[in-house]
């Protein structure tokens, strides 16, 4: 899986930090910054609840 985060059109809600925060963390302004491009099986779960809760779809994965 490879994940990828569009820093320009994210909003700032955080659903992805707070679901999957070993992949998503917020920078100061609350935009997503992506912590692991290619999750092991593991987090998959955790990174597709995070693309499926973020409001501005700004989160996409790629098996």
């Amino acid at each position: 899986m490879r994940i990828t985060a569009n820093t320009d059109i994210c909003v700032g809600a955080g659903q992805c930090a707070l679901v999957a925060g070993a992949l998503f963390d917020q920078d100061d302004d609350g935009i997503v910054e992506l912590l692991d491009e290619h999750p092991g099986a593991a987090d998959e779960p955790a990174a597709r609840r995070a693309a499926a809760l973020c409001p501005a779809h700004a989160i996409t994965l790629q098996d």
